[in-house]
């Protein structure tokens, strides 16, 4: 059912999400995007879900049918700062606050509700699994992980030795095995354990021979 202002105009729908928020480097990356209630992109859904290719194509076409859309992010030093779920919560405020419009509705997917610009008079409300309900969650969802992949693309070029062109910062035994032969890069979060433990490792010891480390 579609829901309109007034009897005459449709409302305008505002859907943000994050990306970000598991890796042990780069910053956490929201995104916030505009639409017309009733407008559908086909093809947009959770992010996670679709091919990196995929996403690259249906960014583009976000980008182009939004009525507006804006990118906000959190540094490393604002995660090891203030926690990953406050740097997060601060990543989808700018992200907000970015929009050259405002939304009649906001929809922010998860269960946790960021602080919202002043200038943003809209009514707000959560969603679980809202990138794969809402079609501007959906929208933002696949903006935030397109432009987090292209940082973390940026910094393999600066840390060559680390696989951020692979794993884009999250987890892996690749990456873990890169910490503990290279020790932690400026854009690694220290207040996540696996990288801590690194530093303190790589401090002490040195970096781990050959094998050791797998």
């Amino acid at each position: 059912m579609r829901i309109y202002e007034r009897g005459s105009f449709p409302l305008l729908i505002g859907g943000v999400d994050e990306a970000g928020r598991g890796p042990l480097a780069g910053p956490v990356v929201a995104s916030a995007v505009l639409l017309r209630s009733g407008q559908h992109l086909p093809g947009v859904r959770d992010s996670k879900k679709l091919s990196a290719g995929r996403r690259e194509q249906l960014a583009l076409e976000i980008r182009a049918e939004a009525l507006c859309w804006s990118i906000g992010l959190a540094s490393v030093a604002e995660i090891d700062s203030l926690n990953i779920h406050g740097a997060t919560m601060l990543a989808m405020y700018r992200a907000i606050d970015g929009l050259a419009r405002m939304p009649d509705r906001l929809r922010i997917d998860g269960n946790q509700k960021p602080a919202i610009p002043h200038r943003c008079v809209a009514a707000v409300e959560t969603l679980v699994g809202g990138d794969d309900l809402c079609p501007a969650i959906g929208a933002a969802s696949i903006l935030a992980k397109v432009a987090r992949d292209e940082m973390m693309l940026e910094l393999h070029a600066v840390y060559p030795d680390y696989g951020f062109d692979r794993h884009k910062g999250y987890p892996t035994a690749v990456h873990r095995k890169a910490l503990l032969l290279h020790g932690p890069t400026p854009e690694h979060r220290l207040s996540f354990r696996p990288v801590r433990e690194a530093a303190e490792h790589f401090s002490k010891h040195g970096p781990v021979r050959s094998g050791a480390a797998a």
